[in-house]
């Protein structure tokens, strides 16, 4: 695997990334702080919490799915963990079987497939990461799936991301991530289940 030429697009994630971390960072303290003062625990102050807490974790997901990357860097599953662990609060579950500290860049294409199935599993279901000795496998599981063919053809390499909005981004930079990586995402679909490995 050789290093990318600079990518300014995720230099562009990065630096975004990393600017609005320390803002949600001080909001957070500040909610201890008023905690600490004897403020009177409120349905308000619990949902100011929660999206605050919610939208650092996202913050952090995007720095690693949106961001550079260094093909040598690894990053520790007790930081992946912490990551994942607030998205998975909802109706989505999250559920990342890694035991190890994997690099980088791989699970930057990870987190965009995962990304890419919160597409396809807007009513929820759960999503399984692992590793074996073939490759990575990101399974998504849910009674039901909004079909995306012509995103996951952009996905698969099969086509060009002609007409992709931004809301689906994801879809085209997964294949970015894989190429870079030298390899090639391979989709298989089922009955409430899709299947993505690399």
């Amino acid at each position: 695997m050789t290093a990318p030429p600079c990518d300014l697009n995720a230099l562009l994630g990065s630096r975004i990334c990393h600017d609005l971390i320390s803002p949600l960072g001080a909001i957070s303290n500040g909610l201890e702080l008023l905690a600490m003062s004897g403020v009177v625990d409120s349905p308000e102050m619990s949902l100011i919490s929660e999206s605050v807490e919610n939208a650092n974790a996202r913050i952090r997901f995007f720095r690693v799915a949106f961001g550079a990357a260094n093909p040598e860097q690894e990053i520790g599953r007790a930081e992946i963990l912490s990551i994942l662990g607030p998205l998975s609060a909802g109706k989505l579950n999250i559920d990342w079987q890694l035991q190890n500290h994997p690099l980088r860049v791989e699970t930057k294409l990870a987190f965009l497939l995962i990304q890419c199935l919160e597409s396809a599993m807007p009513w929820g279901g759960t999503i399984t990461v692992s590793q074996n000795e073939t490759g990575w496998r990101i399974e998504g599981l849910a009674e039901r799936l909004r079909p995306l063919p012509d995103l996951w053809s952009v996905a698969t390499r099969h086509n060009p991301p002609n007409g992709v909005g931004a809301n689906h981004v994801q879809f085209p930079l997964a294949d970015k991530a894989a190429a870079d990586l030298g390899r090639r995402v391979i989709m298989e679909e089922d009955a409430g289940a899709i299947t993505l490995s690399f």
